[in-house]
């Protein structure tokens, strides 16, 4: 059993158990989260597609708020001794699918 969903403009493929690194959400740790931005659902034998979502909902524990790895940025033109560096670290949460249920 598996379904799709999309959360922070960006679309997961998850089943029950599962952990995913989405886009920051609004919540602290250990809270419950309802996703029901379902787009497509199975359960093996069967192919549900929303038109654009389902009925189902997906049932998400956080596990944690942080920021990932940092992306260095360096901007440079030649011939004219210009450079600039950055750096940007992009927040996430991490989800644990718990269950998703009609």
């Amino acid at each position: 059993m598996y379904a799709i969903i999309e959360t922070g403009g960006k679309q997961y493929k998850v089943s029950g158990g599962d952990i995913i690194y989405a886009e920051k959400l609004n919540v602290v740790e250990g809270e419950t989260v309802i996703i029901d931005k379902v787009l497509m659902f199975s359960d093996g034998e069967s192919l549900e597609v929303g038109a654009p979502y389902t009925g189902y909902k997906c049932e998400a524990t956080v596990v944690k708020n942080g920021k990932g790895k940092k992306l260095h940025i360096i901007r440079y033109k030649s011939k004219k001794n210009e450079k600039k560096s950055m750096g940007h670290r992009q927040p996430y949460t991490k989800l644990q699918i718990m269950s998703i249920t009609k």
